[in-house]
């Protein structure tokens, strides 16, 4: 089995504090993708920034206290590629792939745009590149006999069942008929040639949600959004044997506003 955990930490520094180390001693993962880490690794504590056990790369952004991703696996990767040969975001702490036996897992921040402004620009020119590189991704991993599986919030809900308040959120960045037809591309079979595996393993559910605002009653209510996913070539996504959302038993043991979302596949 390969067990992969995605999970946008909302600073690792403040998630240390707040159980994220005891989560990391009790998981079952092989390797776990974090977002939004938002720390230099010489600013995290030994036993995160190099916990035993795990091989890591950080792939922080130029930008200080921004974005930031990581890789943590349980094997040392036989290749470790920081961007994605983009000249405006591979600095940006927002993408790091690692080759392990048979399986690419690279770890996403998508960026989350806001409407009107330069950062929905930014939000944009981001999925253009970024869409290429998928399917360059795939097609490389497919000469070399691997499967691929890219891990993280990727700030857009795809469907209706994705998001609670889909009806209110018709405007907003994340829910933007524009976005969610991009990410249809990202799926289509003919072109980014992705499974949203999570989505396959629950076709006809509401969420589950990964992320829920820290305003009003949001976690309570489980008034959330399904926007950490895990895209997967066919192969790979076809031996998932199960995928689950890691969601606190209460409002008071969150060490972030979203949760872990983990997927077995069956090697």
């Amino acid at each position: 089995m390969l067990t992969v955990t995605s999970v946008n930490v909302n600073g690792l520094r403040a998630a240390t504090k707040k159980g994220f180390v005891e989560w990391l001693a009790g998981t079952s993962a092989d390797v776990l993708c974090l977002q939004e880490v938002r720390a230099e690794p010489q600013q995290l504590p030994e036993h995160v920034r190099t916990p035993d056990g795990w091989h890591v790369t950080h792939a922080p952004a130029v930008a200080k206290g921004r974005a930031g991703v990581s890789l943590y696996t349980r094997r040392e990767p036989d290749r470790v590629r920081i961007g994605f040969g983009s000249s405006e975001f591979d600095t940006s702490g927002r993408y790091v792939e690692a080759d392990l036996p048979g399986v690419t897992v690279a770890s996403l921040y998508l960026p989350s745009g806001e409407v009107g402004t330069e950062r929905q620009d930014e939000k944009v020119r981001f999925m253009g590149e970024f869409l290429a590189h998928l399917k360059d991704l795939r097609e490389r991993a497919a000469a070399e006999g691997r499967e691929v599986v890219v891990c993280g919030d990727w700030n857009i809900a795809h469907q209706k069942a994705d998001l609670k308040n889909w009806r209110g959120n018709t405007r907003s960045s994340g829910f933007l008929p524009e976005e969610r037809e991009w990410l249809s591309r990202v799926f289509d079979p003919a072109e980014g040639g992705y499974v949203d595996v999570v989505r396959a393993l629950h076709p006809d559910v509401e969420g589950p949600y990964s992320w829920w605002s820290y305003r009003g009653r949001a976690f309570d209510n489980d008034s959330g959004w399904r926007i950490d996913l895990q895209a997967a070539t066919p192969g790979l996504a076809a031996r998932a044997v199960k995928g689950f959302v890691e969601r606190a038993a209460t409002h008071a043991e969150r060490w972030s506003d979203h949760a872990p979302v983990t997927v077995v596949y069956d090697r």
